[in-house]
């Protein structure tokens, strides 16, 4: 009888630390949901934006949570977004925005490249499908819905310019070609 009292002792001990277990991932999922809500909507989030709670594997389910819930839009891999819903339905970012989103993430640097960047100082109207970037982080390749954002590494002397500005008109022109640069385009 003694045994038995020992396992039963045992099981109830082991069925409050359950209870426990629930209960702080009942908790850390309202404090997710209420620091996104407090930073307001537009905004894009990461497990990392929790570090602080000290738990990545409990908020990376309470994101994924969120995103069933239709609360969250899954961007990419790891990648939130509170959107800005309206009348007329949810309003998302642009693919620049979500680039320096992921770039401050990183704590890298990200400089627009190609079509990317005669677009970005209005020297051609075409819109690319997938905005290249130059960075000093690491390179990769997110998709986000069917356009891609591609990150590729650059030398440092790209990021060397004073201005974000002249770097943009630098790359703008390295994409013209030095043959095809007239005095219209300048």
């Amino acid at each position: 009888m003694l045994i038995w009292g020992y396992f039963v002792r045992k099981k109830v001990v082991i069925s409050d630390k359950i209870k426990d277990v629930k209960e702080m991932a009942r908790i850390l999922s309202k404090e997710v949901k209420n620091r996104i809500i407090k930073n307001g909507e537009g905004r894009l989030y990461a497990v990392s934006d929790f570090a602080d709670l000290n738990n990545d594997a409990s908020v990376t389910r309470t994101l994924s949570r969120l995103e069933n819930d239709k609360f969250l839009i899954r961007l990419s891999q790891g990648l939130y977004l509170y959107p800005i819903r309206n009348q007329y339905g949810i309003h998302k970012p642009s693919l620049s925005t979500i680039a320096q989103a992921i770039a401050e993430k990183d704590q890298s640097q990200i400089i627009p490249s190609g079509l990317t960047a005669l677009n970005a100082l209005g020297l051609s109207t075409q819109v690319p499908t997938n905005a290249i970037y130059l960075t000093n982080g690491s390179p990769r390749t997110i998709s986000v819905g069917n356009r891609k954002i591609i990150f590729k590494k650059s030398v440092p002397r790209n990021f060397a310019y004073q201005s974000n500005l002249f770097s943009l008109v630098v790359q703008a022109m390295r994409e013209i070609g030095e043959q095809n640069i007239t005095d219209e385009i300048v």
